[in-house]
């Protein structure tokens, strides 16, 4: 049994040229507005023939980094620069990204735990829907920019996954790398079957995620970085002309192998992490201690390394919860692929 269209509209023709700013409009009824409407911005730089890149951020609401450099980019990106289209929606989770919340106050759906949507669902199912039988379908390459939110802060990576097809992987992989983050990152995901990048990939499309910071904020650095990114992608797969700009320093590889890179809390309590993010780790080193804040004078319990890494990303927030990822541990290596 087909789905049925979905009730998702855009303001925009996807297939003029020109550059185009618009909405993707979400029939709505709330006690608010009886008759509303949840307006995502969407904006189209189309030139001519030539391959189609979407670029995405606000998949979750409070991740800064993607979000500002995809509005700015918005603004600035001119018609003669691109062959070819390229699709721009800054905050895919507008009622997340409004909110500053990871996940939506409507419904309270994590977009990236709802793919490939449905047409008939939530709020949040019917945006995952949209993408993944209207937007993807019409791209050859996805760039989908994430950070740590408000309980990360994590090291600035492009990132690709071990895929079936080794040319698509190898595409995607080396999209990663263009992206020129001081980090590139073979990554694995704790629970991909319902994540934008599966529906991407699934569909034979080209994937590039980030990491590029997190704490519920941006900086200077995190948005240069995340700007740079952006262009070079587009420069890497043919859209805009000019020169890939690789960092001063040579890219560090790094590889997830398993969910052993995830350190998590089996405790409660005040966390005391003993190395900065980026650090060098061995395997049976301290890397976090957790306290009892019910009480003084008891002993912290402590959490080592499982593995030689990096610190590649780490709990934002000192309070802690069982079941919180507090680090993640990477290997560096020397070559991906």
């Amino acid at each position: 049994m087909s789905k049925r269209p979905s009730p998702i509209s855009a303001t925009v023709d996807f297939d003029a040229d020109g550059v185009q700013h618009g909405f993707l409009k979400l029939p709505i009824s709330t006690d608010e507005s009886a008759w509303g409407a949840v307006m995502i911005p969407v904006t189209v730089v189309r030139n001519g023939d030539g391959p189609t890149a979407l670029l995405t951020g606000g998949n979750h609401g409070d991740e800064y980094e993607g979000i500002t450099a995809l509005m700015k980019l918005a603004g600035e990106l001119r018609v003669e620069e691109v062959r070819g289209r390229v699709i721009i929606v800054p905050m895919m989770n507008l009622p997340a990204a409004m909110a500053g919340k990871r996940t939506s106050p409507m419904d309270g759906g994590n977009l990236n735990r709802s793919f490939p949507g449905d047409p008939d669902g939530t709020v949040t199912e019917k945006i995952a829907d949209y993408f993944t039988r209207v937007l993807v379908p019409k791209c050859d390459v996805v760039l989908d920019l994430h950070s740590g939110g408000r309980t990360l802060d994590i090291i600035p990576f492009g990132a690709s996954h071990v895929l079936d097809d080794p040319e698509q992987q190898r595409q995607a992989l080396e999209g990663a790398k263009a992206f020129g983050a001081p980090y590139a990152m073979m990554m694995f995901e704790l629970d991909a079957a319902a994540l934008f990048d599966t529906a991407v990939e699934s569909q034979g499309k080209v994937f590039v995620a980030t990491e590029l910071g997190g704490g519920g904020t941006s900086t200077p650095q995190s948005l240069a970085i995340t700007e740079r990114g952006v262009r070079n992608f587009l420069i890497h797969f043919g859209l805009v002309e000019g020169e890939v700009q690789m960092p001063a320093e040579p890219q560090v590889y790094l590889d997830m192998p398993d969910a052993s890179c995830y350190v998590q809390s089996e405790h409660t309590g005040l966390l005391e992490l003993t190395l900065a993010l980026g650090d060098r780790v061995e395997k049976g080193q301290v890397i976090a201690r957790i306290y009892d804040m019910t009480r003084t004078g008891s002993t912290p319990v402590e959490y080592r390394a499982g593995r030689d890494g990096i610190l590649a990303a780490r709990r934002f927030p000192a309070l802690v919860n069982m079941g919180d990822t507090i680090a993640v541990i990477a290997e560096v290596v020397d070559s991906l692929g």
